[in-house]
């Protein structure tokens, strides 16, 4: 299978790409909502020690991050493996 072949499987494969990803964000929205606390306003604040931790991890290139850092980071990346090889195995 050359690039070209790649590239057009893939791209067939983007809406479901996409759906995974906005299933992923929609988590750590989820997630991140569960963290903070809700304020009268409607706006949420976020613990001190979270947006510390959070602001470590976004300016840590991956090789730096622990062990548990770069496996929660594989972990999000599997969800795409199954649409990935199946995009690229049919024949």
């Amino acid at each position: 299978m050359d690039r070209r072949e790649v590239q057009e499987r893939l791209e067939a494969a983007l809406d479901q790409l996409a759906s995974i990803e906005h299933e992923r964000w929609g988590h750590w929205q989820r997630y991140m909502h569960s963290k903070a606390e809700r304020q009268p306003d409607g706006s949420m604040v976020i613990p001190a020690e979270l947006v510390a931790k959070w602001s470590r991890q976004m300016e840590t290139p991956y090789e730096a991050l622990t062990p548990e850092e770069r496996e929660s980071d594989k972990d999000q990346v599997r969800r795409y493996l199954p649409t990935i090889v199946e995009s690229l195995a049919t024949p």
